[in-house]
């Protein structure tokens, strides 16, 4: 009998605790204004432990995470700003370019960069490393969440470029996958909705 008051305790825990994590994927949201406030160094790396949690197949583990604050931002965002201009074909476009590349990395107190280093072995397939990194951004980003900070995943066509992974220090393999800015939320989470999923799903098999 105490087995089975314990068992039952048990699965009542355990779908309480599955509540709270769905309740927390759908209620996560980008945030993309931020106060100057700086949040403190010890929620960040709750952020980036739970990154390490994210599933990956090979047990390879490629995930990197870069995290920048104050001076560092200034010097990704020079880089950033000449990578910008390179591809513009007039000197007034490479500027302006410039100037907004240059400030993108000061959104946030916080800067995390996600990169991927696909093991060096033919038989794992690099889509699944650069899976893996997605997955760890996600989990960091339910985590940010979850300590009551704001957070939005950035990337766009600079983030790619080989400056960017030179900057960090990456292999020519290595995989920038984004940026995810943190600090507290200077707006509300803003309203979304989801397409149903029964629009994105095919049932295959044996009916129900």
């Amino acid at each position: 009998m105490q087995d089975t008051i314990e068992a039952v305790a048990t699965t009542r825990d355990q779908t309480a605790t599955g509540e709270v994590v769905l309740t927390a994927i759908k209620r996560r949201r980008s945030i993309g204004k931020m106060t100057s406030e700086l949040p403190d160094r010890a929620l960040i790396e709750r952020i980036l432990e739970a990154g390490t949690w994210a599933p990956n197949h090979h047990l390879t583990e490629p995930w990197r995470f870069f995290v920048l604050e104050g001076s560092a931002r200034a010097r990704l965002g020079e880089v950033m700003a000449k990578v910008a201009a390179s591809r513009e074909p007039s000197a007034e476009a490479a500027h302006s370019a410039a100037e907004r590349a240059a400030g993108k990395p000061l959104r946030a107190p916080w800067v995390i960069g996600i990169a991927v280093e696909p093991a060096d072995d033919p038989s794992i397939p690099e889509l699944e490393e650069i899976a893996a990194g997605c997955a760890a951004a996600q989990n960091m980003l339910l985590a940010t969440d979850a300590l009551g900070l704001a957070a939005i995943w950035r990337s766009g066509w600079i983030t790619f470029e080989p400056e960017i992974r030179t900057f960090f220090g990456l292999s020519p393999r290595a995989r920038m996958l984004g940026f995810i800015y943190v600090g507290f939320p200077a707006m509300p989470p803003p309203a979304r909705s989801r397409r149903n999923v029964a629009e994105v799903t095919t049932w295959m098999g044996k009916e129900p």
